[in-house]
């Protein structure tokens, strides 16, 4: 059931209820009395409240004395779960403590270590005690996996658990000191003056106006030295003319809105509420991030101040004044080096003048940690003699949109105010906000809220929450008050699952495809239109955040389950947070099981459709084996699925594992096929709002086609299929970088143990296995690779070397551009079509896609010697039908530059060039091109007859498709006559096998681009055969510029690695298709998926158990410059077993099925086995082998 709205504007301010006992008619049985600590005996006002002063004498005494199983949900303190909004009018339930030894702050004259508890070892636990009584397991530390030898982690981000004494601030006052401004009484006999002659204000209340303004509102001096005389006149006018309109408003509320923007500063004076965010209004706060915080760079930075007025407004007891002062920055250094950390170099000279040494230590010592991690810093400090906190964050700028104004949100749900903020911007690039937080005044309406002592660690605690999504699609619930910031970015990240997820086909799709002859082109083209309309239409997004916003109750009960699952309470009793205030939810609400919660949304959904959003919510909370949503420090939201709830029937090839990644600046997953795999992490781009969505749409289905074309492509090497694709938001378009250290550093959280009690918890891993990732570059992302491999090194990775593929060669790294490795194998296959058909290169006229900038083509330019008559790359269209001059295109390529870059006056008379931004345009044959976008998008498809070879080296995926394939048919002949695929999906499997129908000789992607990856799965074996001191002597390009020797000869064997195996696979789909007729393009999937399934089957059998055939495969299938150098037997020592095993399998299985092909005879296998045997047993005793072998 929704909530009543209606009761007095917010439920956030009503604490009563009906019933005269002042309890919820469906509390606990053990609910609460409300608590109030101004009651108790202990409690002085004039006194700093510690947790020492909390009672438990209104405790149950069930909840006091702790006699249940140590591991009852309900009723035991064993363990804390997570923070759980309850309807609010019972919220101080939540916050009632219990008494618990670890909620006793240390004495502030103790040292200034914490001494954690000691924990039973996992093999001494007691077996009762591991078993809750409700049958949930993996919920303590002690059950949480810890695969043996992984090590613990350095963290990106930096919390600080407090207890020690150096986080007692001996300051009073702000901790900045306006320099004095020495003309302020003349100022203010001006002001007057100028207030008289306008006569709005009557004369005798001139003076108390002008006093107030500037002595009770808490404003500096600073304010008054930067702003004219004229612009005070203004601001205390307007004042004073909301206090007049205040008497003509029915409810006789005061309500001043008071704004000035200037080039380099601004001003914004509101009333305020303390402690209640404003929905409404002109949200002044969210101007100031979306016009000054988000956009600041280290060269054009504002700084901003907000105070507090120490007193209430006349006539209103519950309202302030709330002034805004934004400054642009003035850098002494505006140009830092990036290591950079001296205050005095990087500061803004007006915070280096007004800050105190105590406030400049503070942020110093912010700055040392900030600047050394990828996510915030975020610390607390107490006032001396007062109650008052002062919470510290740090962070890079532009890494967390709208930050200032959703903390206000945060800090409010938890009854408290701040009294001043400052955000702080350095030349370096980091912002440090500083925000003074203190209690509400004790009153009825927030006595359900905890004392500050208490909620100041859990707001710190969801500080990181916080930064990983500042507003969520449910912001307005929380700051409101209906949900709290857990169950808002739950639904959130619900909301982005569902919306990927929920669109599928269903049933009836699959009746129709299974009635339709998919070899019927006309057929296949109605079934892809229907599949891509279901897709789009059926869900979308505004109406799945639409339908969740209708159920905050479902979503309570959804949340309580999935974070009964996921939290974990990492010391017992003992929290490393003094005191926690997570665990009391599951004593208040009830966790529902699943088929509770299916009968719940059954009877409050109230349509089929809303049932099938809120069930989806389910699905979810099942899926998830492991997330770092509870780690205390994160930079985005990363979930660990397991992909079984994918459709057979649209994903018939079932994924190994799956992780979806959230954060503010963009949404991802990373996909792969088997345990040990391997593939390219890449952004995408939007030129707009309507390109994202459609990009949203697609953004699974594109990635699982990417990772299964991986899959298909390293059917030679041990690695199976994997890609990563992330998806910029629309607004975030320039927030690449940040958005793939978001990605990488939370994907490392589910791979990485805990370490650091309180910044990083240890997790739930219901997946229970160790899992390691090798990843390379893609699109978007060959400059970041760099960072991912020196990151995974400090944070403690021992997989560091082999994470990321296609680093720099001072990491070790084999870039694939440098070396031409992915055209290796491209031009292979287009070496084997002229070899077959005896085709002399330099008459071939060749078309390409993607053109002298990219990695691809311009290796391909290089490489070949063919006649280019058409480039076609993102500067536009570039073509000569009489051949483009081989000396410029070169020159291009060199430079990696784009054809707008082509010297025009080198083109023949009938030769033309395209840009996209031009539009009518006249080409030599008279055509006129209206627009320069449409014609470079569509010149692949043009039906013209200028060239006999098209090898696409770059474009989006289904760049041709069963729709437009027949503008490539003329009277049912291709109009190419051979085909070389070298980006990735290019052409979907229906237009490549419409191609081949219509005569088109047609190689596609998952054969022809494999070359980076078999370089890429070389890499990865010598950074595992060597060790640390190897690695670096041999693999890494020195300092200097000096390269190893084994380094350049070990590039050499890969790139003729990848040429014998581009050949051998040529050779066995071109004679299969020979014998068969079977399209090429069939041939290669048939052949990738029997060498795969026969990889896997070889993998099992006893064959691996044989010692002496297993070394003489690895043998011959590891790069004999590595045997020379390590040695076998140090290798198989070193590289992990399983991956020894992928090595095996995919060696046999590839060169056997290249040798006898998909189908091979029964006898086949025996045949080739026996071979190698009778080769092994030949060696052992010493006698020439007469065999060849595999």
């Amino acid at each position: 059931m929704v909530p009543d709205l209606n009761n007095n504007g917010s439920t956030r301010d009503n604490i009563t209820s009906n019933n005269p006992n002042g309890t919820e008619p469906h509390s606990h049985p053990h609910s609460l009395d409300l608590f109030d600590a101004r009651k108790h005996p202990s409690y002085d006002s004039n006194k700093p409240f510690s947790p020492s002063h909390l009672i438990t004498d209104h405790l149950p005494r069930g909840d006091n004395e702790d006699k249940s199983s140590p591991r009852n949900l309900k009723y035991s303190c064993a363990f804390y779960p997570p923070l759980k909004a309850v309807p609010l009018s019972s919220f101080y339930k939540l916050h009632r403590i219990p008494s618990l030894p670890a909620m006793m702050e240390p004495e502030h004259d103790a040292v200034a270590t914490i001494e954690l508890p000691e924990q039973k070892p996992l093999d001494h636990a007691d077996p009762q005690e591991r078993t809750p009584v409700n049958g949930i397991h993996n919920k303590v530390l002690e059950q949480v996996v810890r695969t043996p030898g992984r090590q613990p982690s350095p963290q990106p981000t930096h919390l600080s658990v407090p207890g020690s004494s150096h986080r007692i601030i001996q300051e009073e006052g702000s901790g900045y000191v306006a320099p004095k401004f020495e003309g302020k009484e003349l100022q203010m006999d001006q002001v007057m003056d100028q207030i008289e002659e306008k006569g709005f204000i009557p004369p005798e209340f001139v003076e108390s106006e002008t006093n107030w303004f500037y002595n009770e509102l808490g404003i500096d001096d600073m304010y008054f030295q930067t702003e004219s005389v004229e612009a005070i006149v203004n601001h205390i006018l307007s004042l004073y003319a909301g206090k007049i309109a205040a008497y003509a408003r029915d409810d006789k509320r005061l309500e001043i809105r008071l704004d000035k923007e200037a080039v380099d500063h601004a001003v914004y004076i509101d009333t305020s509420k303390p402690g209640v965010s404003v929905l409404g209004g002109p949200r002044y706060e969210q101007r100031i991030d979306e016009k000054y915080i988000d956009g600041s760079t280290s060269s054009n930075s504002y700084r901003v101040e907000t105070f507090r007025s120490g007193s209430h407004l006349p006539g209103e007891k519950d309202q302030q004044i709330r002034c805004y002062f934004v400054y642009k920055c003035n850098f002494t250094n505006p140009n830092p080096s990036p290591e950079e950390t001296k205050l005095d170099i990087i500061g803004e000279k007006r915070f280096l003048q007004k800050a105190t040494s105590n406030t400049k230590a503070i942020y110093q010592e912010v700055m040392n940690h900030v600047v050394s991690r990828t996510g915030p810093v975020i610390e607390m400090f107490e006032i001396e003699g007062s109650r008052e906190k002062r919470l510290v964050i740090a962070y890079r700028q532009g890494s967390a949109m709208g930050m200032f104004s959703a903390l206000s949100d945060l800090y409010h749900y938890y009854g408290v105010t701040s009294s001043r903020k400052y955000v702080e911007q350095f030349s370096n690039g980091i912002t440090i906000m500083s925000i003074y937080l203190r209690p509400l005044p004790q009153s009825a309406s927030n006595a359900r809220h905890p004392p500050i002592e208490a909620s100041i660690h859990q707001i710190m605690k969801e500080v990181s929450l916080l930064y990983c999504i500042p507003h969520n699609k449910f912001q307005g619930h929380f700051a409101s008050g209906r949900m709290s910031l857990q169950e808002t970015i739950y639904a959130h990240c619900v909301w982005v699952f569902v919306g990927h997820f929920l669109n599928r086909l269903g049933s009836e799709y699959t009746s129709l495809a299974s009635i339709l002859d998919a070899n019927n082109s006309v057929h296949a083209e109605m079934l892809s239109k229907i599949k891509r309309r279901l897709r789009a239409e059926t869900f979308t997004s505004d109406y799945i955040l639409e339908i969740i916003n209708k159920y905050p109750d479902l979503i309570r009960s959804l949340y309580l389950a999935f974070a009964n699952t996921h939290y974990v309470q990492t010391r017992g009793e003992q929290d490393d947070f003094i005191p926690t205030l997570s665990y009391l939810r599951l004593k208040v609400d009830k966790v529902l099981n699943d088929d509770e919660l299916k009968s719940l949304i059954t009877k409050s959904a109230a349509n089929e459709h809303d049932e099938m959003v809120m069930t989806a919510f389910r699905v979810f909370n099942a899926g998830v084996l492991k997330t770092n949503f509870y780690t205390p420090t994160k930079v985005a939201l990363s979930f660990r699925l397991n992909p079984s709830f994918l459709p057979e029937v649209e994903y018939p090839q079932p994924l190994f594992g799956m992780f979806l990644i959230i954060s503010s600046e963009f949404r991802g997953f990373h996909l792969r096929f088997r345990d040990i795999a391997r593939g390219g992490i890449r952004i995408v781009k939007s030129r707009n709002r309507e390109a994202y969505s459609i990009n949203a749409r697609s953004l699974f289905d594109e990635n699982y086609n990417l990772a299964n074309t991986q899959q298909r492509k390293n059917k030679d090497i041990p690695e199976g299929g994997s890609k990563g694709v992330i998806l910029l938001d629309h607004h975030h378009q320039d927030k690449a970088r940040v958005a793939f250290e978001k990605y990488i550093d939370s994907i490392m959280d589910l791979l990485l143990p805990p370490s650091s009690p309180g910044i990083k918890d240890p997790i739930v891993d219901l997946h229970g296995q160790e899992e390691i990732l090798f990843m390379g570059p893609d699109e978007n992302t060959a400059d970041l690779v760099n960072w991912a491999t020196e990151h995974a090194r400090k944070r403690g990775a021992p997989w560091w070397k082999s994470f990321f593929t296609g680093k720099s060669p001072k990491l070790g790294g084999i870039p694939h551009d440098a070396y031409g490795m992915t055209t290796l194998s491209v031009r292979e296959y287009v070496l084997g079509i002229y070899r077959k058909l005896n085709l002399n290169a330099e008459n071939v006229r060749k078309l390409q896609t993607g053109g002298p900038d990219g990695d691809l083509g311009s290796n391909e330019i290089l490489l070949g010697n063919e006649k280019y008559t058409g480039i076609v790359d993102g500067a536009g269209v570039l073509i000569d039908p009489r051949g483009l001059d081989r000396d410029e295109l070169v020159r291009l390529a060199k430079k990696r530059a784009m054809i707008s870059e082509f010297d025009t006056t080198k083109l023949s008379t009938d030769g033309y060039r395209v840009l996209v931004e031009e539009s009518n345009i006249t080409l030599p044959s008279g055509e006129v091109i209206n627009n320069g976008m449409i014609f470079r998008n569509t010149f692949h498809l043009r039906s013209g007859k200028h060239f006999d070879l098209f090898v696409p080296c770059g474009g989006r995926p289904e760049s041709i498709d069963l729709g437009t394939v027949n503008k490539l048919i003329v009277d049912g002949k291709s109009t190419i006559p051979y085909i070389v695929e070298g980006a990735n999906l290019f052409i979907t499997q229906d237009a490549k096998l419409r191609l081949e129908k219509a005569g088109c000789i047609l190689y596609k992607d998952a054969s022809a681009n494999k070359g980076g990856v078999t370089s890429s799965s070389l890499e990865v074996l010598a950074s595992l055969s060597f060790d640390d001191k190897g690695f670096l002597e041999n693999m890494c390009i020195h300092d200097d510029g000096t390269v190893p020797p084994f380094y350049d000869a070990y590039v050499k064997e890969v790139q003729e690695t990848i040429k014998r195996n581009a050949a051998l696979e040529f050779e066995a789909i071109w004679r299969e298709h020979q014998r068969t007729g079977i399209p090429r393009s069939t041939l290669s999937d048939t052949l990738s998926i029997a060498i795969t399934k026969l990889d896997e089957e070889l993998q099992n059998t006893e064959l691996w158990k044989n010692k002496g055939l297993r070394r003489a495969v690895l043998q011959d299938a590891l790069p004999k410059l590595l045997l020379e150098k390590i040695g076998l037997d140090l290798i198989i020592e070193r590289v992990p077993d399983n991956y020894l095993r992928a090595i095996f399998g995919s060696y046999l299985a590839s060169r056997f099925v290249y040798e006898h092909g998909s189908n091979p005879s029964q006898f086949a296998f025996f045949d080739f086995m026996s071979k190698r045997m009778a080769k092994l047993n030949q060696e052992h005793q010493g006698l020439p082998v007469r065999v060849n072998g595999a």
